[in-house]
């Protein structure tokens, strides 16, 4: 049975979330999406913050024989995490691993470069940084995701999702400063379920919502606070 309300699509995801993060604003922070279901959850939250937006690419290693079975994940600036007690639990060896890696790691090169186009990458050094997904299953794309913001230099690191699994979240805990969720349900059978509209998001989408979002240049950097 459901215990948790349902979004009608990734923008009122966003809205909802926007909603619990407004006190935010006063850290002048950077929003990051994990692309592509991520980037119209997160462009409400930068509208409402008169925040930066921008992305973060990240890619699931999947298993070579079950795909949807992640193993770990992939995201920009070489970063790699992987599951390695669910690896040895199904028995796949470091070259099978290292084959599905290099496949991910030239589709997310890809989505890079599809995405960004001539943008350079918004600066998050000293910033503070709300890292932003449409949901959570196992989390491991947000682990990479965090790593590579620390990498960069963030210094604040808020993962903001509309639903997630509990168990998942106490791993985000560990990893994120913060964590900020609008449901947490018993019953998780995947992010889907609690969305009326959930198709894909399209790479024309993410960049003509990158094309349209606020640049660094285009507001006004507020001094930063712990609050």
């Amino acid at each position: 049975m459901r215990d948790a309300r349902l979004f009608t699509d990734r923008r009122d995801a966003g809205h909802q979330l926007a909603d619990r993060l407004a006190g935010y604003a006063r850290l002048d922070p950077v929003v990051l999406a994990m692309p592509r279901g991520g980037v119209p959850v997160a462009a409400e939250i930068a509208t409402r913050l008169a925040a930066p937006l921008d992305i973060l690419v990240v890619r699931k290693i999947g298993c070579p024989w079950q795909p949807e079975l992640g193993l770990g994940a992939l995201a920009e600036g070489g970063v790699r995490v992987l599951n390695e007690a669910l690896i040895a639990d199904v028995g796949v060896g470091r070259g099978a691993l290292d084959e599905v890696t290099a496949q991910e790691q030239h589709e997310l090169d890809r989505r890079v470069t599809r995405y960004r186009r001539d943008r350079r990458a918004v600066p998050v050094d000293g910033r503070a940084v709300i890292l932003v997904d449409d949901g959570l299953a196992t989390g491991y794309t947000a682990l990479a995701a965090i790593e590579a913001i620390r990498r960069r230099g963030g210094r604040r690191v808020i993962l903001a999702v509309p639903v997630a699994p509990r168990d998942s979240l106490e791993r985000m805990r560990a990893a994120a400063d913060e964590v900020v969720v609008v449901e947490t349900p018993r019953w998780f059978p995947g992010v889907g379920a609690f969305y009326r509209r959930f198709d894909q998001t399209s790479d024309d989408e993410v960049v003509a919502i990158l094309e349209g979002a606020a640049r660094p240049g285009d507001v006004p950097r507020r001094a930063l606070s712990d609050g």
